[in-house]
């Protein structure tokens, strides 16, 4: 597969999306960002992780050409797949710096707010939840997630809206929480994560786990039923001819 690549520089560790030109996510390609977080959590010698793309593009979001020929029953168990590993990455035990390096579209935001500190390139690259736009919903998941990076009144506008933010907005916002140029974004995030990285493991693991286990819980005890119901309208017929106009250019 080769969709993901993982390099280590003392104790911190850099995982990077590659599929094409968007970094757009499939199956395969979320079962492998799962399986190198597995890897790291089990690396005594990294003691921080830095989640980014390649190109212009975190990641676009969900492959939507590709699971348009999905029968629902498969898409559905994608889409469980997808929402364990947001779960997963929502209380990684090990800090997890989100450098964002261009457009971080829908799905791709979802990874990103998973994260404990998101540090965004200024420049044409542009965030966003715009699921709402293509008639589709959100995950009950991605919503807690939200709400706990930017608070309920900021997570109405943006999943209402759909609208696309530059870094420089979506800081204002809480979406991210540092603005850096495009050639400083690894050293900067790199920054972040030894300062993180530096924190007794033990101390920063209870920590996470009482600001987000309660979060967690709620993401749990719903997930599955908006899956359903994401599935529902994604297989609408309204839905349907809207994705239908989506293009992904590999």
């Amino acid at each position: 597969m080769n969709f993901v690549l993982a390099s280590k520089e003392d104790d911190i560790a850099t995982v990077s999306l590659q599929r094409g030109k968007v970094n757009a996510l499939n199956q395969p390609m979320v079962e492998e960002v799962a399986d190198t977080f597995r890897n790291l959590e089990t690396d005594t010698e990294v003691k921080s992780i830095i989640l980014t793309g390649t190109g212009k593009f975190f990641s676009f979001g969900f492959d939507v050409p590709e699971f348009l020929k999905y029968s629902k029953k498969d898409f559905i168990r994608f889409i469980e797949k997808f929402t364990n590993l947001y779960t997963y990455l929502f209380q990684f035990p090990k800090p997890v710096v989100a450098a964002l390096n261009g457009h971080t579209i829908a799905g791709g935001c979802m990874l990103a707010t998973a994260c404990d500190f998101r540090v965004m390139a200024s420049g044409k690259g542009k965030i966003s939840l715009n699921e709402i736009t293509f008639g589709a919903p959100v995950f009950a998941g991605s919503a807690e997630m939200l709400k706990f990076c930017v608070g309920s009144r900021n997570a109405q506008s943006i999943l209402y809206s759909g609208a696309m933010y530059s870094a420089e907005e979506a800081f204002g916002l809480g979406l991210v929480d540092q603005v850096s140029s495009e050639d400083a974004l690894l050293k900067d995030a790199r920054i972040v994560a030894q300062k993180l990285g530096e924190k007794d493991s033990s101390a920063f693991t209870s920590i996470k786990k009482i600001l987000r286990k309660p979060v967690t819980e709620e993401m749990v005890k719903h997930e599955k039923d908006y899956i359903l119901e994401f599935a529902d309208i994604w297989y609408s017929h309204t839905t349907r001819e809207k994705l239908k106009q989506i293009k992904i250019h590999s």
